[in-house]
């Protein structure tokens, strides 16, 4: 029982990460159905800034990871205008090259820049850790849980709550029938890819702090399972990204605590074969007929 419940703390602290960046992907492709597979790749440079302004500049845990965000946020707003806007209307399997095109131009800069060295990163937390009924819990888990949480909570006010959450869902449900209504589309389109790129820094930066050490190619493999926790949840369903993050970090530790470490991967990937295949809307999703 011990371990079952080790595990399920070690699958909700990997799961937590998979929902931040998830967060991104559902909500670019439920506004403008696009799959922003270059999203991974702004969770690594989320990691990199975190790296750098604690490294060279010194600065502690919560205003680094406010930087990270604010960076990572205007990186997307960047992304968005330069590389996708002008694609907007071309057909899908364009912008989705478009978008694998931006992921390997983030990732060979950042080489180019950074060099391929791996990174260390600073300890900013203290890792103790507390023992609960034979349970072990580190401060950077309750960390990562804890701001996991508190930036889902404030995605879920600013979607529901606000003017700009308003225009994302009416966006996201008839764009022309928006625009006809006065929401500025283009504005409201920037501002979901500076609030899913701010979630994929933040889940860069407590990457960085949890595993300890940073790469360029960091991205590819997150991205596409928080890629995976979004279609497993529902894609375009905020919710959904939550429930599927965690889920798939749940599965993943579960196969990897019983000996089954090589193919935790695999595993993963076969869930998305079988969740296209029986209910490809996701378990939050909803079944949409389109008329011809």
């Amino acid at each position: 029982m011990e371990q079952i419940l080790q595990q399920i703390v070690n699958g909700v602290t990997l799961g937590s990460i998979y929902a931040l960046i998830a967060l991104g992907y559902t909500m670019v492709y439920g506004i403008i159905k696009l799959i922003n597979f270059a999203h991974g790749d702004v969770y690594m440079l989320g990691a990199y800034i975190g790296f750098a302004v604690t490294t060279y500049w010194h600065l502690p845990f919560l205003p680094a990871l406010v930087i990270s965000m604010c960076a990572c946020s205007l990186l997307g707003v960047l992304i968005e205008k330069i590389a996708y806007k002008p694609l907007r209307n071309s057909s899908r399997i364009t912008l989705l090259i478009t978008a694998i095109g931006v992921s390997l131009f983030l990732e060979y800069t950042t080489m180019f820049v950074a060099t391929a060295k791996i990174r260390t990163f600073p300890e900013l937390l203290a890792n103790n850790i507390f023992i609960i009924g034979g349970v072990r819990i580190s401060v950077q888990q309750i960390f990562l849980i804890g701001i996991a949480i508190i930036l889902m909570i404030l995605l879920q006010f600013i979607v529901h709550k606000t003017k700009v959450g308003k225009s994302m869902r009416a966006v996201s449900i008839d764009r022309d029938a928006a625009q006809l209504m006065g929401i500025r589309v283009d504005r409201t389109i920037s501002y979901t890819f500076a609030i899913g790129s701010a979630l994929a820094g933040a889940g860069g930066m407590l990457v960085g702090i949890y595993y300890n050490t940073i790469n360029p190619l960091m991205g590819i493999l997150p991205g596409l399972k928080a890629f995976i926790a979004a279609v497993f949840g529902g894609i375009g369903v905020i919710p959904g990204a939550m429930v599927g993050g965690v889920g798939i970090g749940l599965i993943e530790t579960f196969v990897a605590g019983y000996g089954g470490s090589m193919y935790k991967d695999a595993v993963v990937f076969a869930i998305l074969i079988v969740i296209l295949i029986i209910k490809p809307s996701g378990i939050l999703g909803k079944d949409t007929r389109e008329k011809v």
